[in-house]
């Protein structure tokens, strides 16, 4: 088994702080630039406040249910692994970490192509273009990505710092000035029946959740390293909720400040938001700056998630739970080359697409398998435990007592799987029926595989 020489070769070295900067390096990023209009125009004005409120509580819920799986199977893996453990003993061991990776060969490029679709749209402020330019844009953004990581690991990590301090500029060059003009008149300038209860205020406030939803996207990152935590039934919940408190604030802060300077009429319209806050502070040279810097932000989003991402495929395929052809290393480079190419190639087409679909298709098509699978997988372990067969498989690396466990279950878990379900149905009748067909083709799928498997399996002998 591949658990026992990870134990030898991986160190318990991340602790509160460690682990807490890699969760918010991940949430933070183009995400809040592209989607605060959308979320305004999605509530009709500043209660667009509601929608991060309630992203924050469901974040901060589906956290607790991500923080004891991974005190209950602190292993390197995340969900794969979480999956593979919680439903063994039933018919659903090898089905749904099959289901995760298939939806993930999906729902992973769209969540990067998000951001290179956030590349071209920002530079249509500088260089104005066709929206077939900007498709095409976003396309060769994604191409780019795609041949700056086929290449050894190594020289690859240089070029992951240099973009992430990018991404930290951007995020002060906007907040600190946003800080500084901030008007609380403007800000919260709510109009008529803003808080009216009805039909559209309901569907209108499970969009918007979706929206924010994908901006905290990372809270759970930590949870992929399991192995390298310490104390990981204490670090890493308290890692989720400190993320999603800090990054919230500060997301609040933005579309505060954002709308104390442009009136949310007007930023609803916006295609570009950062770009026209800076030139209303500052004039056309700031406006320009900071769109620099938010392309910057925007390709980084890229370059990391798809270099994070080509890593699940492979790992699964390695471990047995996949297509094996992703399994294979690059014979010079040694990095995951079937996988990296599947995913960028994936991740052009869904570059083509308009950012709303985009997003909406990530959701639906990773709800099911993945968030939602997830929340079961607790439930599973717990009543494991309770049996007194043990919470965790003897093949997974043994966490550190005492493991976590949410408090006032399954309140935490319940609202979870409410805020999945109501945004799952908010999605819209063409995406939900995208995230269900996508489901049935991995079923589909994995019979064809598992049909394979077996015949080479009789043609070896094995």
């Amino acid at each position: 088994m591949t658990a026992d020489p990870q134990q030898h070769t991986l160190h318990r070295s991340f602790g509160l702080l460690h682990a807490s900067a890699m969760n918010m390096s991940n949430m933070i990023g183009v995400g809040p630039f592209l989607t605060i209009p959308m979320i305004l125009e999605t509530m009709g004005g500043p209660q667009a406040v509601l929608g991060w409120l309630l992203g924050a509580v469901l974040a901060v819920c589906d956290g607790m249910v991500w923080a004891e799986l991974a005190s209950a199977i602190p292993s390197s893996g995340g969900t794969l692994e979480y999956l593979k453990v919680a439903y063994a003993r039933t018919a659903l061991g090898r089905l749904l970490p099959f289901l995760f990776i298939w939806q993930f060969i999906l729902s992973g490029p769209l969540e990067i192509a998000s951001g290179s679709i956030g590349f071209a749209q920002y530079l249509t402020y500088l260089v104005p273009m066709d929206p077939t330019c900007v498709q095409c844009l976003a396309a060769g953004v994604s191409v780019l990505g795609v041949v700056l990581l086929y290449r050894k690991i190594e020289s690859v990590g240089k070029l992951m710092v240099a973009l992430w301090l990018g991404v930290i500029v951007t995020m002060a060059a906007v907040l600190v000035p946003g800080l500084w003009h901030f008007n609380a008149a403007a800000a919260f300038a709510f109009p008529p029946h803003a808080f009216t209860f009805s039909q559209g205020f309901v569907l209108g406030l499970g969009s918007a959740m979706l929206l924010v939803m994908y901006n905290f996207f990372g809270y759970y990152s930590v949870c992929y390293i399991g192995e390298e935590v310490r104390q990981p039934a204490r670090t890493i919940p308290r890692s989720i909720l400190l993320s999603v408190l800090v990054v919230a604030a500060i997301y609040l802060a933005m579309q505060g400040t954002i709308i104390s300077v442009v009136p949310w009429q007007e930023a609803i319209k916006s295609k570009f938001i950062g770009s026209l806050f800076m030139e209303t502070l500052y004039g056309r040279t700031a406006g320009v700056v900071v769109t620099v810097l938010i392309c910057w932000t925007a390709f980084a989003s890229v370059f990391a998630l798809m270099l994070s991402y080509s890593r699940i495929p492979y790992a699964a395929a390695r471990d047995g739970f996949f297509f094996s052809a992703f399994a294979r290393l690059h014979p010079r480079g040694d990095f995951p080359h079937v996988s990296l190419l599947v995913l960028g190639a994936v991740t052009v087409v869904a570059s083509f697409f308009p950012l709303d679909a985009v997003i909406s298709a990530l959701f639906t098509t990773r709800i099911l398998v993945q968030f939602i699978a997830q929340i079961g997988a607790v439930a599973m372990l717990r009543r494991r435990s309770a049996g007194g067969a043990g919470a965790v498989s003897p093949e997974s690396p043994a966490g550190g007592p005492p493991t976590f466990r949410m408090a006032l279950y399954p309140l935490p878990a319940v609202i979870a799987l409410a805020g999945w379900v109501f945004g799952f149905a908010c999605a819209g009748g063409w995406y939900i029926l995208a995230g269900v067909a996508t489901l049935l083709a991995g079923i589909v799928a994995y019979t064809v595989w598992r049909l394979c498997a077996r015949a080479e399996q009789d043609r070896t002998g094995g």
